[in-house]
């Protein structure tokens, strides 16, 4: 399963009735290290489908909403549970930095 493509309306409807982990990504198609991290974020995305939805948010398309959630670098994820900011990290190295950032919120 890929991550999900969200909008800024989409954002607002999804975050708040997400019943499971919520993993966003901010990203941005000129992005090189984005486009690397792909390929571990779509495993990320199979892997935890039954406890985590995965998005992305293309920075260029809403950079309104970037602004908002204090995006300064891309990529960032930002974790959230019931519409509440859990947790960021900004540009991981590897699936292995997504699983770690994810494990103390899956218990």
């Amino acid at each position: 399963m890929a991550a999900q493509q969200w909008t800024d309306v989409q954002w607002k409807e999804r975050l708040s009735q997400a019943d499971k982990l919520v993993l966003v990504e901010f990203w941005a198609p000129w992005c090189g290290y984005c486009r690397r991290i792909g390929p571990a974020l779509a495993k990320v995305a199979e892997q935890y489908a039954q406890t985590v939805t995965v998005a992305q948010i293309n920075i260029d398309d809403f950079p309104a909403l970037a602004d908002d959630q204090g995006v300064e670098l891309v990529p960032t994820f930002l974790l959230y549970r019931g519409g509440t900011l859990l947790d960021t990290l900004v540009a991981p190295g590897s699936k292995a930095a997504l699983d770690a950032f994810l494990a103390p919120h899956l218990k």
